[in-house]
């Protein structure tokens, strides 16, 4: 039994048609019969469990609108398999962001513990998102002043002159991802006032070369394409009363033949100095559609195979 009854709660975590049952049902392989806020689940008894542990965590943030990804994200192996974890979040105005799994509340706790937080894993891991949702909390409770986040502007170094439009319209499409993430934190509006005031920057690697960032949250994305001397640049760039946060996958590398990974450097140069937190992810940690897990797998195995 689900409480308290609320029919317009019920509504949202059953979908329409019962979409969302259908979904847990068809994922746990059980079966879930519902009398109004009552519910009987029928199958394996771990898969039982989960169901139930899932149903009444889903009821509980049924209040904002479950849609099909929601139910879908819960399904994941790392949420499923979170130990509680997932209670782990970040309140900003505009929304709670819940961590999904271990990997994930462990990767908030170091954003919020140290300085400095590496986060490295396969793409749809939350990387990037959780540390804009971190960044945007912190903006909030005025901890910090400013947020930059950065990202290498082109796959093989910053060589934008070949690419039609003024320097704006040569940027924006490498650095889409961080504004969408931004837009969904924030709100559109909100984020081009905040960008307009200077409070928000969002720029390529390569304009961070001489500065020194005091009192902002930093954001380094797709970090695996920076250069050794690149990376050096940035950690250097940290100032006082700042945080940061370096994104990256280290098997996604499009530097150029021969070109060393800056993230890659960084994780062997840096793994034994203290007040630096490290995340790492893997493959059950994708939080996106369960064919991205699958996919991510499938290139893993073959890149074994063909070594």
């Amino acid at each position: 039994m689900l409480e308290p009854a609320n029919l317009s709660h019920l509504a949202s975590l059953c979908g329409p048609l019962n979409r969302h049952i259908r979904e847990l049902e068809r994922h746990l392989d059980v079966r879930i019969v519902q009398q109004g806020n009552r519910f009987s689940i029928a199958g394996d008894e771990t898969a039982r469990r989960s169901a139930a542990r899932l149903l009444k965590s889903l009821y509980a943030e049924a209040e904002r609108g479950l849609t099909l990804d929601d139910i879908q994200m819960s399904l994941q192996p790392s949420s499923l398999d979170s130990g509680g974890d997932d209670a782990a979040g970040v309140r900003i105005r505009k929304k709670t962001v819940r961590a999904r799994g271990r990997r994930q509340a462990g990767y908030l706790r170091n954003m919020e513990r140290f300085d400095l937080t590496f986060a490295i894993g396969p793409a749809g891991t939350g990387k990037t998102w959780l540390a804009v949702a971190r960044a945007v909390e912190i903006l909030e409770r005025g901890q910090v002043g400013k947020l930059v986040l950065i990202r290498p502007a082109v796959e093989a170094g910053e060589r934008l002159g070949f690419l039609p439009g003024d320097f704006s319209q040569k940027i924006d499409p490498y650095l889409r991802p961080v504004y969408d993430a931004l837009y969904e934190m924030v709100g559109f509006d909100r984020v081009n006032r905040l960008i307009e005031r200077g409070v928000i920057e969002v720029a390529p690697l390569a304009y961070m070369r001489g500065r020194s960032l005091n009192g902002a949250f930093i954001i380094l994305d797709e970090a695996q394409n920076t250069t050794v001397e690149q990376m050096k640049m940035f950690l250097t760039r940290i100032g006082f009363g700042s945080r940061a946060v370096v994104t990256g996958d280290i098997t996604q590398v499009d530097l150029p033949r021969g070109a060393e990974s800056g993230l890659r450097n960084a994780l062997s140069v840096l793994q034994s100095v203290a007040g630096i937190g490290f995340s790492f992810f893997e493959s059950d940690d994708v939080i996106r559609h369960p064919l991205v897990r699958k996919i991510v797998n499938a290139y893993d195995k073959g890149k074994g195979a063909s070594s």
